[in-house]
C-alpha cells in the first residue's frame, strides 16, 4: 500500500472523444455506404461527407453499418442487428454488460447523434487532468506499467461513497485484481513527470467518473494489481 496526494487540476465534460474518428475511419465508412472514391475528398470535408452518407440510410441501418465497422471481429451479424435497434434509445456505452466494448459504443453513438441531429442518445464523457504525488519517489513505479487499476483506486477515494464505481467495484478497488480498469479509463496519457509526481490526462465515461469533478486535493493509498500466473 503506497501513499499519494491527489490533486484535480481540471475537469471538462465532452460530447466527443479526442481523436476518436480519423480520416481513414471516415473513408472506410464511406466505402461501406457505397461511396466510390473517398480518397478524392479533401480531409477537412470527410466528416461532413460521412455524416451525409449515413443520413441517406435509415437510422438503424446506419447504426448497423457503424457497429459492423467497429466490432466486426467481436460481434455476430445477429448481435449487431439487435444492438443497432437498441442504440436508438439505449445508452449502450453505459448499459451493455461488455465493459470492453463501451468506448466503441460511445464512439458509434456520438457519430450518429451528430449525423442525425439528436435522434440517438446524447453521449457524455469526461476529461480531466489529475496530479498524483507520491510520498516516496519509488512508489511512482506503481503508475508506470498498467497504471489504470492503481490510478482508479486513487480516484475513487476522492468521490462519494454513493458513486457507482465504488458500489459496483468495491472489491476490486480494495483488492489487487481489477481487470475491468482499462475498460473504465478509455484514454490515459502521462503529461508531466517529476521525481515524485506525475500529471495524467484521463478520458472516461461520465457514467463512471463524473463525480470526480467534486474532488479537492486529498490523501489516498493504492496498490498495484497482482498478476496471477496460470499453471501449465
Amino acid at each position: 500500500m503506497q501513499k499519494f496526494t491527489v490533486e484535480r487540476l481540471s475537469f471538462d465534460t465532452l460530447t466527443e472523444l479526442p481523436n476518436a474518428w480519423q480520416p481513414q475511419d471516415y473513408k472506410a465508412l464511406l466505402l461501406k455506404t457505397g461511396y466510390d472514391n473517398p480518397d478524392e475528398i479533401a480531409s477537412d470535408e470527410l466528416k461532413t461527407m460521412c455524416h451525409m452518407a449515413l443520413t441517406d440510410l435509415e437510422p438503424t441501418e446506419a447504426a448497423q453499418l457503424v457497429l459492423e465497422y467497429l466490432f466486426e471481429d467481436q460481434l455476430t451479424a445477429g448481435q449487431i442487428e439487435n444492438l443497432a435497434h437498441q442504440m436508438l434509445t439505449e445508452k449502450l456505452w453505459e448499459e451493455n454488460p461488455e465493459l470492453d466494448q463501451h468506448e466503441g459504443f460511445f464512439k458509434a453513438t456520438q457519430l450518429l447523434y451528430t449525423a442525425y441531429n439528436g435522434k440517438f442518445p446524447r453521449a457524455e464523457a469526461v476529461q480531466f487532468q489529475v496530479k498524483v504525488t507520491a510520498a516516496d519517489a519509488e512508489a511512482l513505479a506503481l503508475l508506470e506499467t498498467q497504471p489504470e487499476a492503481p490510478l482508479l483506486r486513487l480516484l475513487a477515494q476522492g468521490m462519494p461513497d454513493s458513486t457507482l464505481l465504488k458500489r459496483l467495484f468495491h472489491e476490486q478497488l480494495d483488492g489487487t485484481s481489477f481487470p475491468e480498469a482499462p475498460a473504465i479509463i478509455w484514454q490515459l496519457k502521462p503529461l508531466k513527470r517529476e521525481e515524485k509526481s506525475v500529471v495524467f490526462d484521463v478520458v472516461s465515461s461520465a457514467y463512471w467518473l463524473d463525480d470526480f469533478k467534486y474532488a479537492d486535493t486529498y490523501e489516498a493509498t493504492t496498490q498495484a494489481d497482482t498478476l496471477v500466473e496460470e499453471e501449465d
